[in-house]
């Protein structure tokens, strides 16, 4: 993947998992917030990726 579509990939993830999280958290669903919390953690590792990725030129 490039640079660009790492970041986008992160954000969505990152932005679904928290969405994910906090309706777990709210309706009682452990196991819905800590996939939300697993996704969140995935985008960000995603974003950072395509970060390291456009500043090595990739």
């Amino acid at each position: 993947m490039g640079s660009v579509s790492d970041r986008i990939s992160g954000a969505a993830n990152s932005v679904v998992g928290k969405a994910k999280e906090a309706i777990g958290k709210e309706t009682g669903d452990a196991k819905l917030a800590a996939e939300g919390a697993a996704q969140d953690a995935k985008g960000k590792v995603q974003t950072a990726a395509g970060k390291a990725k456009a500043a090595l030129g990739e």
